[in-house]
């Protein structure tokens, strides 16, 4: 059958929505899967899911001869964008949305609560926490999705490793964001056992991170910042402060790591976004939502930045015996 596959950027301007949309419920073309994605904001972990999700559900379609059509949103960040771009999703009578990151899929959910329709999230660290699912292994929702979930602990592990010596970590995140509460709550209780100081700091915008990240030079020898969208939005600008300072930024997302952190042990996106769009097409083709288990993506992967290792002066050798694979990366905007 013949796939259909179209791009709708979702910018500030809802009215650009209104006026591409198709009629609604009434107007959907038999045997069509209408699919919803949608970004929440625009940095390079969330662009590389979404890729992947287009990617597998063009394949999917090909694969099992049905025809997908599929519209991106982005919310731009934006809680009452989302809540509008939900909305117009519902009256456009869409099969299964697929929400990328914490505060879309919250909104997504808000929206489509009533109607029923199918939501697959992307990459939430803490689907249970975030209040979309009961529990991992029974949603007992129309809410299901993929996990990005963030071993804290384990990361902390590498900064002692890298220097046994760190005396006071700086954590670094934005209170808007839930995916990095749970996370900062057990990266605190790890550094309260072992002892270790640590600093605060958050910031709701690239600005205010930037600042923030300027009272902490000289306090702290290293950062841990979460999976944080707000971060990730900053880091290619942070990075030159933290390098110059000589100060290791360890963070959540391997894409912050391409953006100049040091360092990172986590998810493969592109791997997740795959999967992703393979749980909505076992949904589109019968499967239960409420009964569908979140999927924990497996982690282990610890991504180094060669050119920021160099900047920082970081021996990272003692990274190899500590994960199953060890990725060099050099710095990049993309």
């Amino acid at each position: 059958m013949k796939k259909i596959f179209t791009v709708f950027l979702m910018f500030m301007m809802i009215s650009a929505v209104t006026g591409c949309s198709s009629s609604g419920k009434e107007g959907k073309e038999e045997g069509v899967h209408k699919v919803a994605i949608v970004q929440q904001m625009d940095h390079a972990s969330l662009d590389e899911i979404r890729i992947a999700i287009e990617k597998e559900l063009e394949a999917k379609a090909e694969s099992l001869g049905i025809t997908v059509e599929y519209k991106v949103f982005n919310g731009q960040n934006d809680s009452s964008v989302l809540n509008q771009i939900g909305s117009q999703i519902v009256s456009d009578g869409y099969d299964v949305i697929i929400p990328i990151a914490t505060l879309a899929a919250q909104s997504m959910q808000a929206s489509a609560e009533e109607e029923e329709i199918p939501i697959i999230f992307a990459a939430i660290s803490d689907p249970v926490g975030a209040g979309l699912v009961e529990s991992l292994d029974k949603p007992n929702s129309m809410v299901t999705g993929t996990s990005d979930y963030l071993d804290a602990s384990q990361i902390l592990d590498m900064m002692l490793a890298q220097n046994p010596d760190t005396k006071t970590v700086g954590l670094l995140y934005s209170k808007s964001e839930d995916s990095s509460e749970l996370p900062i709550k057990e990266a605190k209780e790890f550094l309260d056992s072992k002892g270790i100081k640590y600093i605060e700091k958050t910031g709701t915008t690239t600005d205010e991170i930037s600042l923030a990240v300027d009272s902490m030079i000289g306090k702290v020898d290293a950062v841990f910042t979460p999976t944080d969208n707000t971060v990730a939005a900053a880091e290619i600008t942070i990075a030159e402060k933290f390098i110059e300072a000589k100060i290791p930024h360890y963070t959540g997302a391997d894409s912050f790591v391409r953006n100049g952190a040091f360092a990172t042990c986590g998810v493969n996106y592109t791997d997740l976004g795959t999967v992703t769009a393979d749980m909505a097409v076992d949904i589109l083709q019968g499967a239960d939502v409420k009964t569908y288990p979140v999927h924990v993506m497996e982690g282990g992967i610890i991504t180094v930045n060669t050119e920021t290792a160099e900047g920082i002066g970081a021996d990272y050798s003692m990274f190899k015996e500590m994960a199953s694979k060890v990725v060099e990366v050099v710095t990049s905007e993309d």
